[in-house]
């Protein structure tokens, strides 16, 4: 399947164009878990989001930063 066919896909299903690749990014990553796309397909969909420069936003990430262990109390139940 190629970009052109999945906007094509969205298009059906959404009944609205992507409005960036993103868009296309969040659909392929849905249709696979769900079983619509091989494992293949998504792959080859995916590199070729990338070079479109499609991302998921930084909010998406979660932000963690290291335990300090010094400061945790751990209390235990005995």
């Amino acid at each position: 399947m190629l970009v052109e066919d999945l906007t094509h896909r969205f298009k059906l299903v959404k009944k609205r164009n992507p409005l960036h690749a993103n868009e296309l990014l969040d659909y392929i990553q849905k249709s696979y878990i769900y079983g619509e796309l091989s494992i293949v397909e998504y792959k080859k969909l995916f590199f070729e989001l990338d070079k479109r420069e499609a991302k998921k936003p930084r909010s998406f990430f979660v932000k963690t930063r290291p335990l300090d262990f010094e400061k945790c109390k751990i209390s235990s139940i005995i």
